[in-house]
């Protein structure tokens, strides 16, 4: 098919709107840390920019997107950029340049392991997250895209991921996980408050993810149509309707609507309808909203009393509203909204493809990273000194504050 002017104009927007969600993401992660190191996190996400692209144009796109070796990984074929220009991809956006559909999966290839840094927020050394970024995208974010979305062995068992719940949400929750048992916990003197220190920037940075959500996920129909409207709909269902769920629980439980818990709820909700929000139909968005919110407010409260130092709840919002979605897609998937039939409509198969996907992915997530964690910490140290932890990030890594 030739290449379409109004599907390459659509998803130049798209990547565009992806691209500010790691913007947003450095926002919504520096509102809630500590004021010493909101330069520090800021910094993390904005680093991925670099890191990642330089790793996906060198080989990442390559072994995600190109031809199938033993339903593992993708060929070097596209390595540097060989033969990716103006013609569409054989298999990918065929009325968009190869370029573009190359450009829209970069930006999630930077934001997935910028997620992670919400995890270990506050303790980590900047020189040790870049090498950690690199090899996290090569091998847990390129093997799991190739997988999901470049015709690999659970592609060919009928898994379905329309914007990224196993590829970016449940691999960034569980790895998040798995770096709470590798980094010991912050350094947090008696009677010391870990407080957001700015709620404004949580509120500005949860408002410019959202809106760049409806380039993640109506981007991912690669093209400008009815599938795209699902999606995009869908996407603003899933996040009002966990926001109102969250601070609906949170309320009761508490006796006051929490902001950060409505801006977070909300986040929860858009991670979960992401792998479905181009399979259901308007009302199951709706469904996997609610289960979001009441969900991922459960796993926070999980973690807390199991003392898991997962910083900013990188878990309970993305690993565990990612898998929420991706089930909820096996049950809920409409045939008449993308040609996938849920359990609701007698597709058991897809249903259990799903579930069992999701054991898999969230056991590959978690046991590569806490490897890569492990070798890296036996080989030089990843975590900053008490005495940087204390002074804080922004002035101990970069010399730098935030605030006079």
């Amino acid at each position: 098919m030739p290449v379409d002017s109004g599907d390459t104009a659509f998803m130049l927007v798209s990547t565009a709107l992806v691209m500010l969600m790691t913007v947003g993401l450095a926002f919504f992660y520096g509102g809630f840390v500590r004021r010493k190191n909101v330069l520090a996190i800021m910094m993390q996400s904005f680093a991925a920019f670099g890191v990642v692209t330089v790793v996906w144009i060198l080989v990442g796109y390559s072994l995600a997107f190109g031809q199938d070796q033993g339903g593992f990984i993708g060929s070097l074929q596209y390595a540097g950029l060989t033969d990716v220009g103006g013609d569409p991809h054989p298999r990918y956006g065929t009325t968009i340049p190869a370029l573009v559909f190359m450009a829209f999966q970069l930006m999630f290839a930077i934001i997935t392991p910028a997620l992670i840094t919400g995890a270990f927020a506050d303790r980590m050394r900047f020189s040790r997250y870049l090498i950690f970024m690199g090899i996290w995208s090569l091998v847990v974010y390129v093997p799991l895209a190739h997988w999901i979305w470049g015709g690999g062995f659970l592609a060919q068992n009928g898994v379905i991921d329309f914007a990224g719940g196993y590829v970016v949400h449940m691999s960034a929750g569980f790895s998040a996980l798995a770096s709470v048992f590798v980094f010991r916990p912050r350094v947090i003197p008696a009677g010391a408050s870990t407080a957001p220190h700015n709620v404004p920037y949580v509120g500005l940075g949860a408002g410019l993810l959202w809106f760049g959500w409806f380039g993640f996920n109506a981007g991912s129909a690669l093209a400008a149509g009815v599938l795209a409207a699902y999606a995009f709909v869908n996407t603003m269902l899933g996040g009002s309707f966990a926001l109102l769920t969250w601070m609906g629980v949170n309320w009761a439980n508490d006796g006051k609507p929490s902001a950060t818990g409505a801006f977070t709820g909300s986040i929860a909700g858009l991670a979960a309808v992401t792998p479905a929000s181009g399979f259901v139909a308007p009302w199951a968005a709706v469904i996997i909203g609610i289960l979001a919110g009441a969900g991922c407010y459960a796993a926070t409260k999980i973690r807390a009393r199991r003392r898991w130092d997962d910083s900013l709840d990188v878990w309970a919002c993305h690993g565990i509203g990612g898998t929420i979605g991706v089930v909820a897609t096996g049950a809920f998937a409409a045939p008449w909204v993308n040609s996938q039939t849920g359990l609701l409509y007698g597709g058991t198969s897809l249903f259990l493809v799903q579930a069992e996907a999701a054991l898999l992915v969230a056991a590959f997530s978690f046991a590569v990273t806490y490897v890569i964690l492990k070798v890296m910490q036996r080989a030089g140290g990843i975590q900053a000194s008490e005495a940087t932890e204390e002074e804080g990030l922004d002035r101990g890594e970069h010399g730098e504050a935030a605030y006079d």
